[in-house]
């Protein structure tokens, strides 16, 4: 932290998109700077062409060569890219994924020094993303790959609800690969540790959806609920987690059944993402549990078809900023809280 606030790092993502348009709205209010110290890791020459292009006379970066120069009160950016970069609005290009590339590398150097408390990411292209350097089906397996330890959790919150997914982007066909007793309750215990740290949630209770319709019905559509998913559940439980299940997703959403847990562990992508779309997407922020670091992200993506438009809307970049803030404290607090437990008892081992 510089003084009392979080210093954030905020990746370009795809200067195609709708990456810059959201940050710039999102930083433009004031309110900001009270709390955090953003610094954009992109190029200031693209973000002049999308000032320009979206209207933004009242707004400007402060331009830097690192977070040793980075204003308090300003919209910092640090040049990531050669001067040759070249913005094609609504377009995937092979500039635009090696510009996103080297933004987040540089940023991610940064995080890894403990120049960054946290990081938000804007969206990118997974396609032209693509490289030698950058072989991962999107940002959540590139940071697990670079930070995780013992697994992540991609977590999608908003104010309805938070929901988390055991398996993230891989075909449907192989969803059943990968739903294990193991991996179902590895993310169990990664949701659960987030909610207490991250979120402040004491005993928070879980509720795990079934895989196959109406969560197998006791076996009479196929097996996975009762060989790996119950099997997980119950091991969650003896370990003093709350978990609960599996329920049947569609009757699970349909009776609002979410508003009685602090969050939901979800199969897969679409059945978790689906849901949280459609009920609040506008707010809703993607959040990589499991990290050493924090990293969070806006919930939709590149947005092509209407960049340059100055359609889109700023909130949830804007709350996906907010709770990496929000998650930086968070974990400071418990760490403390921790810590001083700890002396405590040390202090009555040395007394006794």
């Amino acid at each position: 932290m510089k003084g009392d606030k979080i210093v954030l790092g905020i990746t370009q993502g795809d200067i195609n998109g709708v990456g810059y348009e959201v940050i710039i709205k999102a930083l433009s209010d004031s309110r900001i700077f009270d709390f955090c110290l953003p610094v954009v890791y992109g190029s200031p020459k693209v973000a002049a062409y999308h000032r320009k292009t979206l209207n933004f006379e009242n707004f400007s970066f402060h331009t830097v060569r690192n977070i040793d120069e980075a204003s308090p009160r300003k919209a910092n950016i640090i040049n990531c890219t050669d001067d040759s970069v070249r913005v094609e609005l609504g377009k995937m290009t092979p500039i635009a994924g090696d510009a996103a590339y080297r933004a987040l590398e540089v940023a991610i150097n940064d995080l890894a020094n403990h120049k960054l408390d946290a990081i938000v990411t804007a969206p990118i292209n997974k396609a032209n993303i693509q490289s030698e350097k950058f072989n991962f089906a999107g940002h959540t397996e590139y940071f697990e790959s670079r930070f995780g330890t013992s697994g992540v959790l991609m977590l999608m919150v908003n104010e309805l609800f938070k929901i988390g997914v055991v398996t993230t982007h891989i075909p449907v066909s192989k969803i059943t690969e990968y739903i294990t007793k193991d991996s179902v309750l590895n993310k169990i215990k990664i949701l659960h540790r987030s909610l207490i740290v991250d979120f402040k949630i004491t005993n928070p209770r879980i509720a795990v959806l079934g895989l196959n319709p109406h969560a197998s019905d006791n076996g009479l559509i196929g097996d996975d609920e009762a060989k790996e998913i119950i099997p997980a559940i119950e091991s969650a439980r003896l370990e003093d987690i709350l978990a609960f299940g599996p329920f049947a997703a569609d009757g699970f959403f349909g009776a609002g059944m979410y508003k009685k847990f602090d969050a939901v562990l979800a199969m897969y992508h679409d059945q978790g993402l689906i849901p949280f779309k459609a009920l609040t997407v506008e707010g809703g922020v993607n959040y990589t549990s499991g990290l050493s670091i924090i990293r969070t992200s806006p919930a939709h993506g590149t947005a092509y078809e209407i960049a340059g438009k100055g359609e889109a809307s700023a909130d949830s970049f804007r709350q996906a900023i907010y709770l990496a803030c929000d998650i930086y404290r968070n974990r400071k607090e418990y760490n403390e809280l921790t810590a001083n437990q700890l002396r405590q008892i040390d202090i009555s081992e040395i007394e006794n």
